[in-house]
């Protein structure tokens, strides 16, 4: 074993570690911003698209109370299994493992469809927003976020994955924040049926753990954990002399500190 690199603090399961390690530093201080623009209200029916482990999911179940209605849904099983088993007994949601392109739900049985950082890692997305217009109630609404453009931070990361972990590597953090070009949402959004189309750009500063936890916590909440886990101890060993010397500057009282762009879109069918 290395002397830097213990997998034992991570394992193979993605899903757990995305729970663990990214919900608390990322997911949720996003979904605190994404429900606070929702304006969720007591009874309202309530759908989470591309889920994962229902940090959004759980957050709007609170808001609507038990005489409202929330279900997430999500292709991934390992997401969806997480989910059901950190949600506390006294919230009522309906896990669906489905494909947001083709869900299997009711022509307008929501009043409000969230989906949090999820739309760019769908293969069609308009496919996914005509499904979403499709089960919303007429005027029912949408809010989503997407992150982009890629922050120097993730950059860096990408592109010594690149080197020393698998070549297409980086595809995947280029992929997280490929979707956020205002246009492009504009159009998106209403070509796919909704109406009212409102985008959002803003700076949202997030504390993450010390550069070498954050690192590795991130790349095994990540499909990139697997690649991590077949290299050896050498490779992994090169990836942090690469990655965490060039994260000194964003250092902060300990802590790995950064500005990422979060773009909100709100709409109505």
């Amino acid at each position: 074993m290395g002397q830097t690199y213990q997998s034992t603090n991570y394992g193979g399961h993605a899903p757990g570690n995305y729970q663990k390690f990214f919900v608390p530093s990322i997911g949720d201080p996003v979904a605190k911003d994404l429900l606070a623009i929702a304006g969720l209200k007591t009874g309202e029916r309530v759908l989470d698209v591309a889920c994962g482990t229902g940090v959004v999911t759980r957050r709007a179940a609170q808001r609507v109370g038990p005489t409202g209605q929330v279900t997430g849904l999500d292709l991934n099983p390992g997401m969806i299994e997480v989910a059901t088993s950190v949600t506390p007994s006294d919230l009522s949601i309906d896990w669906i493992e489905a494909d947001a392109q083709e869900m299997p739900l009711e022509d307008s049985t929501y009043d409000v469809a969230l989906c949090q950082m999820g739309l760019q890692f769908v293969p069609n997305p308009p496919a996914a927003l005509r499904e979403m217009h499709r089960v919303l109630v007429p005027d029912g609404r949408v809010h989503l976020n997407v992150p982009g453009p890629t922050p120097r931070l993730f950059a860096i990361m990408a592109e010594a994955i690149a080197r020393h972990i698998e070549r297409d590597g980086a595809t995947f953090v280029d992929l997280v924040f490929s979707m956020h070009d205002v246009g492009e949402l504009r159009n998106l959004f209403q070509s796919s049926g909704f109406r009212d189309v409102k985008i959002d750009a803003t700076q949202k500063r997030l504390v993450v753990p010390p550069p070498r936890e954050f690192l590795w916590q991130y790349i095994h909440s990540t499909p990139l954990a697997q690649a991590a886990m077949r290299a050896d101890d050498q490779v992994r060993d090169a990836l942090e002399r690469d990655v965490c010397p060039k994260w000194v500057d964003f250092i902060v009282d300990g802590n790995t500190q950064f500005d990422v762009e979060m773009t909100t879109v709100s709409a109505v069918r």
